[in-house]
């Protein structure tokens, strides 16, 4: 009797102490990640985006948007995009990028089926538990926000700030890649489902949120002058190894994220004094380092 009332003793000081310890910090937790919970880049998947302020990196999902993501390689690789432009930057939505208007498509198409969703094949889902105004089910899929509907068996990406998109007209199907854009503002959900997404800025974002904002209707540059030159986009995959960008995104589907999305659920450190025990799929941090 004696034993156990000890042990009981032990363990009620042990869960005190665990109460009491200070949570630890979104750095602290990625510091004590194990190596394994951190996954490289793909080149083949990872576009290189040069302004004259600095790099934009991009990781392409193709398990989202196959063809998108294809046709996309191809316009790269033509040099499509080399000499192009930032001719849009709405404020609290998007910065958009194009070729020069009569630019030639010598590789790749010019329009595509669009790809708004997918059916939910057996890739890696980490349910968020808080429900979503916009979808049954959201998560994390493969490093990217997404969503799903179970009864329909269909998943899609979900418009957080950073995703990239492909821009189109009023039909569906007007899109490819040949016009992109990045959400540099509050989350717009409700092109979810409307628009083919094709990937999310993982480095760089401050350039393209900083940007001056057009004056024109939607953001758009009234003066072709004001428009921000790309002097050149490249696939990683291209770019000799030693100039590469080391890069490593934490894992969505490892134990270091889920502590992670627990730890933004509850906040607890010294600052807060509420905390509503739930957070939104674009309010989790996706974060990306040098690799070690």
């Amino acid at each position: 009797m004696k034993r156990l009332i000890a042990a009981a003793g032990l363990l009620i000081f042990t869960l005190a102490a665990s109460a009491s310890a200070a949570p630890l910090s979104l750095g602290d937790l990625l510091t004590r990640s194990p190596a394994a919970d951190w996954r490289p880049l793909d080149p083949e998947n990872t576009v290189y985006m040069d302004l004259p302020s600095g790099r934009v990196v991009i990781e392409l999902a193709p398990a989202f948007a196959p063809n998108h993501v294809a046709n996309i390689k191809a316009l790269i690789r033509s040099g499509y995009f080399d000499d192009s432009a930032i001719v849009r930057v709405q404020d609290n939505y998007v910065a958009q990028w194009s070729a020069p208007e009569g630019r030639r498509i010598t590789a790749g198409h010019d329009t595509l089926k669009a790809e708004f969703d997918r059916p939910i094949g057996r890739e890696p889902f980490a349910r968020l538990a808080d429900p979503d105004t916009y979808a049954p089910v959201v998560g994390f899929s493969g490093g990217f926000p997404a969503a799903r509907d179970p009864r329909r068996r269909r998943t899609w990406l979900t418009h957080c700030y950073g995703m990239v998109g492909a821009g189109r007209d009023d039909s569906a199907d007007s899109g490819g890649g040949k016009e992109l854009y990045a959400v540099i503002g509050q989350s717009p959900r409700n092109l979810d489902r409307n628009v083919t997404l094709v990937g999310r800025v993982v480095q760089g974002m401050e350039l393209l949120s900083s940007l001056r904002r057009g004056p024109g209707e939607m953001g758009f540059y009234t003066n072709p002058a004001d428009h921000t030159a790309i002097r050149r986009v490249r696939l990683a995959a291209d770019v000799p190894a030693a100039d590469r960008l080391p890069l490593e995104a934490l894992r969505t589907d490892s134990a270091t994220f889920k502590a992670l999305v627990q730890s933004r659920r509850f906040r607890k450190e010294g600052w807060y004094k509420y905390s509503p025990g739930r957070i939104g799929v674009c309010n989790v941090p996706l974060p990306v380092r040098a690799a070690h």
